[in-house]
């Protein structure tokens, strides 16, 4: 839906919205006013009557930009372009060929994944699938850049998980479009490597809808946890991880492994 369409649509609710109004509020008041003296309303029910239009006003005025706001991000969500793409990477312990060396194809992994970029809205979509050969499990992935958070939806378990965006891993909104824009022209035909991160489950999420339009999308009506970084748990006595998941993606120039571990 274009931004035209958009427009015209929330200005329909609007002027629908307005006529009810004045159905309700205004005509009862105009009759009020040609009747006979004699019946005439107090002036205090009159004044009641002047804030209740006020009032009424205020709050269909705050719906329809509440709902124009949501419409915007809804549409503006429906149509940003998807990019399918894959990137190849080598596993532990092999080093990356030569330039100009051909290299064993079994040497070589693939990633392969959905990515949706919102540019204005400093918002990246990755939604991974079942991999066919890979242990690891399909998930969707929102990093909101305006928010400064990542949340996981691992598809198996069907449960979110949220954690403070890491700007050193995951590549800004522009840089990452101009990637796959180079990956779908061919310029740019990346063979790389793996990096593992681990996260460690912790406090049970209760409101997602504090986490921001983008996140509360995908993660309402889902059991939302915390998550924090293995390294960071400074000053916390570390368990070993009893259960761990593992999700394969990218969102940069190299592959990442995410385990996401519970004690």
């Amino acid at each position: 839906m274009s931004s035209q369409m958009l427009l015209a649509c929330s200005s329909s609710i609007f002027w629908f919205g307005f006529f009810v109004y004045l159905v309700v509020m205004i005509l009862p008041c105009l009759s009020d006013a040609l009747q006979d003296p004699e019946d005439a309303v107090p002036v205090g029910q009159r004044r009641a009557w002047c804030w209740c239009m006020c009032f009424g006003l205020a709050f269909m005025l705050a719906g329809v930009i509440l709902g124009g706001a949501y419409l915007y991000k809804y549409f503006a969500f429906q149509q940003g372009g998807v990019y399918f793409c894959g990137i190849k990477y080598i596993e532990d312990g092999l080093s990356l060929p030569e330039p100009g060396a051909e290299a064993q194809s079994a040497r070589y992994h693939t990633i392969e994944q959905n990515i949706q970029i919102l540019e204005e809205d400093d918002v990246e979509f990755i939604s991974v699938p079942v991999p066919e050969f890979a242990d690891s499990d399909p998930a969707d992935i929102v990093h909101d850049f305006h928010r400064r958070l990542t949340a996981y939806l691992d598809l198996s378990l069907d449960k979110c998980y949220v954690i403070p965006l890491n700007t050193s891993v995951v590549m800004p909104p522009k840089n990452f479009l101009e990637l796959l824009i180079n990956i779908k022209a061919g310029t740019y035909l990346p063979q790389s490597y793996l990096i593992h991160e681990q996260m460690i489950v912790t406090d049970r999420i209760e409101n997602v809808d504090q986490l921001g339009f983008f996140i509360y999308r995908l993660c309402r009506g889902k059991e939302t946890y915390k998550l924090q970084r293995k390294e960071a748990m400074k000053g916390i006595q570390k368990r070993e991880a009893v259960n761990c998941r593992k999700i394969r993606h990218f969102e940069n120039r190299f592959a990442m492994e995410t385990l996401i571990c519970e004690q």
